[in-house]
């Protein structure tokens, strides 16, 4: 079946049979959905087989609670909703589960930039500020202006009478340290969720 979009009178009156146990309504509102959710779902769960038992739950609760739609605002928010809540709990699993925080935390690069990301939010730099501070003062002082400040690494290098290759080392492992430190991070799992759907799934 191939999916396209509707208008909003249309989806509004799929929603309505939807409502009423119409399996076929249920059908269209699959194919409209369904790649775009299943394509978010593998960017934040990295994995084909997690994403599509997601998927499926996503699906399952919309039908078994069909009953309580309101035809009158858009099917995408609550489906998207559902999704956010079921990554969201992957991730608290992770967060309890050694074996699945390590597998997501393999995802190093992807995954470090999503937490820094997040961090230098207003309301989380306090949780930064407290990781920066257990690093070596040279250290500290390099990921500062190269992070906080934005400073470029020749302009560094300058400031500090060091090398390039040492301000790229202690950035280096600046990181290095800052992932392991908030890889068992308590709040790592909804620092995660947050920064990611609010980038994919809208």
């Amino acid at each position: 079946m191939k999916a396209k979009g509707y208008e909003p009178e249309e989806e509004r009156a799929i929603l309505i049979r939807l409502k009423d146990g119409d399996y076929y309504a249920f059908e269209l509102v699959y194919a409209q959905y369904s790649l775009r959710l299943a394509g978010n779902l593998r960017k934040l769960l990295k994995d084909r087989e997690l994403a599509g038992e997601a998927l499926q739950e996503i699906f399952l609760r919309l039908w078994n609670n069909k009953a309580s739609i309101d035809p009158e605002k858009p099917i995408k928010a609550y489906l998207f909703r559902i999704g956010e809540n079921l990554v969201r709990d992957t991730f608290r699993k992770a967060a309890r589960d050694e074996r699945m925080r390590a597998y997501f935390m393999a995802f190093t690069t992807e995954g470090y930039d999503h937490i820094e990301k997040a961090l230098f939010e207003q309301e989380n730099k306090q949780m930064l500020y407290d990781a920066i501070a257990q690093l070596p003062p040279q250290r500290q002082r390099v990921y500062r202006l190269c992070k906080l400040d934005e400073m470029s690494y020749k302009d560094i290098s300058e400031q500090m009478g060091i090398s390039i290759a040492a301000v790229n080392d202690h950035i280096t492992k600046a990181n290095a340290f800052l992932r392991e430190h908030f890889a068992s991070h308590p709040s790592l799992p909804a620092l995660i969720t947050a920064t990611v759907l609010l980038g994919t799934l809208s």
